[in-house]
């Protein structure tokens, strides 16, 4: 390893960590943050000139690695022919605990499961791309992301999926 680089590293990797938190709000979500940009600006540093501090390299790289993670949330969204019933501010929690208990589901599938469900349909990728990726077969892939929607399912629970509406007495699914 570049002896230069674990210099920088170490006199300004905490500052970065700082940024990273403030972009993304989350601790845990800043360190993978700043590793991963860590690992671009490693790729890239024998052509950088290392006599000027590469801070402003490094933080380019931060907020454009995070505009991307915060772009790939977005691709996350369902087309539907009617739009949903919008959750009134009381609601949010309600639905950053639906959140967390998909996570949790998430977390409790076996890894290639799980690898096949995000890359599908977290990231969005074709089952031919997500089968080069896994190293496997477009039929392994239908398997894992079947079986793993099948454990999501019975995972979690069916009140998480019905959204009651008190006033009218009706399920929405």
């Amino acid at each position: 390893m570049d002896a230069d680089f674990v210099d920088f590293v170490r006199r300004r990797g905490d500052h970065h960590l700082r940024t990273a938190v403030l972009l993304t709000g989350d601790w845990h979500a800043a360190e993978d943050l700043v590793q991963s940009s860590l690992g671009k600006l490693y790729q890239v540093w024998h052509r950088l000139d290392t006599g000027n501090e590469p801070d402003a390299y490094l933080r380019r790289i931060l907020v454009n690695t995070h505009r991307s993670w915060w772009r790939a949330r977005w691709r996350r969204e369902i087309p539907r022919a009617e739009l949903p019933n919008l959750p009134s501010s009381g609601d949010l929690s309600e639905s950053r605990a639906v959140a967390e208990d998909v996570r949790n589901a998430l977390a409790k599938l076996p890894a290639r499961q799980r690898t096949a469900l995000v890359l599908r349909f977290f990231v969005d990728l074709p089952e031919l791309e997500v089968a080069k990726l896994m190293g496997c077969s477009v039929g392994s892939v239908k398997s894992h992301t079947h079986r793993g929607l099948q454990a999501m399912r019975r995972l979690i629970s069916p009140d998480i999926v019905v959204n009651r509406t008190e006033d009218e007495g009706s399920a929405v699914r």
